[in-house]
């Protein structure tokens, strides 16, 4: 029996081979929250019969299921590749470094068409016993990874998906041992692409990209289901940057609409001689767009500074993700 509350809650994933094809969990990430659930659109007869003055339970039907909602979690050292491929599209297959144990997977923008994930939730009933539901077909439609002084690496992911599935065996879950990427291990970096330089001064970053789908794909013969969604508009790349004010560098950018390349990374433990853990996202052009430093007080002057990415042209945006793990 597990625990009768959140603390006996699993979560599940797996890439599936064909949208909205059940495939059995493989990865167990840790989260904070999750709200994904079943959506159903009904329809009620509102037809007149003689004397009758409810409408019948029997002509309410259901027409359109579909899944939605978010996964909240830390950034861990382990684990991260199959959420990072469904969000940013490409092939990543963990590169082995050197000769030792740290793999590089590498993710950069491309289409997510055929990245959808099988997402099992697990969530005890108060007797201790855990309910199974099996949501498939589930696409990324967003992700916002955020960190300031102090604390971890966190990132809310938004899903929409097919269907839910309440008769599927609840899988056995399994944790691999792993840590979170903390502001003790961030660095920002600013300047031309390559050669980017530390940006002081920084105390939160946030960066959100948003992947805009068709996710109203329902057609006749898709019992009532949709098919799988595809790319509906240009990706969004958005951000914020909390800082003292130490410097004008990005107050100049502002000021200037200059572009710039942005790395935000983090750094864990050494896997192997030259090869540590880290997470690494890489926006090879941002626009600064508003918010230059005011004065509200006798405090240090502390602007936030909210930017868009862009293409460069040559370079795309990618995150980095260097751990132990041998497959996604």
């Amino acid at each position: 029996m597990a625990i009768g509350s959140g603390l006996g809650a699993q979560l599940g994933i797996a890439a599936e081979t064909t949208y909205g094809t059940y495939t059995v969990p493989s990865v167990f990430p840790e989260f904070t929250k999750q709200s994904l659930a079943l959506k159903k659109t009904t329809a009620t007869s509102s037809g007149i019969a003689a004397g009758r003055l409810m409408a019948l339970a029997s002509r309410r039907v259901v027409t359109q299921r579909e899944v939605s909602g978010s996964v909240d979690l830390e950034v861990s050292t382990r684990g991260m590749g199959l959420l990072l491929q469904a969000l940013m599209g490409s092939t990543a297959a963990p590169v082995q470094q050197g000769a030792g144990p740290a793999y590089l997977q590498t993710h950069t923008l491309a289409d997510t068409l055929g990245r959808s994930l099988t997402i099992q939730a697990g969530i005890p009933l108060t007797t201790g016993i855990v309910t199974a539901k099996t949501f498939l077909g589930c696409k990324v439609t967003s992700a916002e990874f955020s960190c300031e002084a102090g604390g971890m690496l966190t990132a809310s992911v938004e899903f929409d998906g097919r269907d839910c599935d309440e008769t599927k065996t609840l899988a056995v879950a399994s944790y691999t041992p792993s840590a979170p990427f903390t502001f003790m291990g961030m660095a920002l970096k600013t300047g031309a692409y390559g050669a980017e330089a530390p940006l002081d001064g920084v105390r939160k970053v946030s960066v959100k990209i948003e992947r805009a789908q068709a996710t109203d794909r329902f057609y006749a013969n898709g019992s009532a289901l949709k098919a799988e969604p595809v790319s509906s508009d240009l990706v969004k790349v958005s951000g914020s940057l909390e800082m003292d004010y130490v410097a004008t560098t990005v107050d100049d950018l502002h000021t200037s609409d200059g572009t710039t390349s942005l790395v935000w990374e983090f750094t864990g433990a050494n896997i192997a001689p030259t090869y540590s853990e880290t997470f690494r996202v890489r926006l090879p052009a941002i626009k600064v767009d508003d918010a230059p430093p005011t004065v509200d007080g006798p405090a240090i002057v502390r602007p936030t500074f909210n930017f868009t990415a862009l293409y460069d042209g040559v370079n795309k945006v990618a995150i980095d993700y260097m751990s132990a793990d041998t497959t996604l």
